[in-house]
């Protein structure tokens, strides 16, 4: 798994590419929380070369989105989301909680 962020005035994208899971898991968490702690809670993540995301890339998603969103300081949305990790979201019952968007310059833009 590789993570480069982007920092823009109104937003950070972050482009995750390969493969999200229980081994890399920790370090996605770690680097949203990091960009949380800086006091930036307007996030983009542009998945378009994501391969795979377990359930435990899901729950990093979903305590972001929820630290994002707590007194209404902003909020996480998915941009260029594969379709067999868009399907595995819906599954898991997460498209009502995550804005996905068709390209990242779409999802920056919501900002």
């Amino acid at each position: 798994m590789e993570i480069s962020t982007q920092e823009f005035k109104h937003c950070d994208l972050l482009k995750v590419t390969g493969r999200v899971d229980s081994a890399t898991a920790p370090e996605f968490s770690k680097t949203l929380e990091d960009i949380n702690n800086n006091g930036r809670f307007k996030i983009a993540i542009d998945m378009s070369e994501l391969e795979y995301m377990s359930s435990a890339g899901f729950r990093a998603l979903l305590a972001t989105q929820r630290n994002c969103k707590r007194y209404n300081r902003g909020e996480l949305v998915l941009a260029a989301v594969p379709e067999r990790i868009r399907e595995a979201l819906e599954l898991a019952g997460f498209t009502e909680l995550f804005r996905t968007f068709e390209n990242p310059l779409e999802a920056v833009g919501s900002f």
